[in-house]
């Protein structure tokens, strides 16, 4: 009995690293293109793609080792067949490039970060655009339905539109496409991001509906491409808006540097209270990530507390709660 537990609990820890070095493996194979070959065809030959992608064959082939050790696909030689749960993995592929490429240094410097005397200025890094890349999916996975449908519950008709916080821009040219006759302007404090966005909006044909302009929204400053907006976006950064009087502050600019605006869109994530042993994909990672960031996760509550002394009303909180107690404020 005793070396049973010893074997069973042996093989326990072993697929605990297993996982880990899967993790990273799932978000190296996204970003390659060779997940979403898998996920098509549904079987793939590694060393064929690596040679067609000019990769190392032994490389390529060993991510799949790393997911097949954690049964997500059988893999015989090079030959690789996805299994059930590579899709339910699959659906969730942006939180694992979320933290395997987007925060990956962040978790590797997590004793130094741990030290309060190195908590002090910019003290950690992460990668900006691979976390775009991951939130523009991550949108589409937890917020996008939700968000939709407050768009289409507007009364008022839009001709110019901010995001804030845009990222690579994915959500403002969705907007322009559809409201075809609106024009845009997309914010982000990462310059990167605003690169891959003017890239893409270049591709798409939206160059002369779209601006992309650098700028923290925290002490956001008024700008001409911000005249007229009636609809203000903000997703997935509304947590660095806090603690509570920085937020207030930062909600009484957005009401000065969009004074034309009808509706402040708010979607972000929430500080849930999950038990440990039932946490579900994301949730372990975005939460430990932001407090080794030393970034306050607020309540919904503490959200519905600020709105009015920030110089809006709340018409209306959508709760999602899929992953991170994600929601949607609709504010006018």
């Amino acid at each position: 009995m005793t070396v049973d537990i010893a074997q069973s609990s042996a093989r326990s820890v072993a697929t605990i690293y297993n996982s880990a070095v899967a993790a990273f493996a799932i978000s190296a194979a996204w970003e390659i293109g060779a997940l979403d070959e898998l996920y098509r065809d549904r079987v793939l030959d590694t060393a064929e793609f690596a040679e067609r992608n000019d990769l190392d064959v032994l490389s390529t082939t060993g991510l799949f080792r790393a997911m097949a050790s954690v049964g997500l696909v059988r893999r015989e030689n090079t030959t690789v067949t996805a299994l059930p749960r590579f899709d339910v993995m699959y659906r969730n592929k942006s939180f694992f490039h979320w933290l395997g490429r987007g925060s990956a240094e962040l978790f590797q410097q997590i004793p130094r970060v741990l030290c309060n005397e190195n908590r002090q200025g910019d003290y950690y890094r992460r990668d900006p655009a691979a976390i775009a890349f991951a939130c523009r999916e991550i949108d589409e996975v937890t917020y996008a339905p939700t968000f939709w449908n407050a768009v289409e519950n507007l009364d008022f008709a839009v001709t110019r539109v901010a995001d804030l916080g845009c990222g690579s821009g994915g959500r403002l040219m969705d907007l322009l496409r559809h409201f075809p006759d609106a024009s845009g302007i997309g914010v982000d404090i990462a310059a990167p991001s605003l690169d891959v966005a003017r890239k893409e909006a270049a591709e798409a044909g939206l160059s002369d509906r779209t601006e992309f302009v650098r700028g923290d929204v925290l002490r956001l400053e008024p700008h001409p491409g911000f005249d007229g907006v009636e609809l203000v976006t903000c997703f997935m950064m509304g947590h660095d808006f806090w603690p509570r009087d920085r937020c207030v502050a930062t909600l009484r600019r957005l009401r000065e540097v969009f004074p034309a605006a009808r509706r402040l869109l708010i979607g972000d994530a929430t500080r849930t209270s999950v038990p440990d042993t039932e946490l579900p994909v994301f949730t372990l990672g975005f939460e430990l990530g932001h407090d080794l960031m030393g970034t306050f996760l607020p309540r919904i509550e503490d959200w519905e507390s600020v709105f009015e002394e920030g110089g809006w009303e709340l018409i209306r909180t959508n709760r999602i709660e899929m992953t991170v107690g994600e929601v949607i404020f609709e504010l006018a």
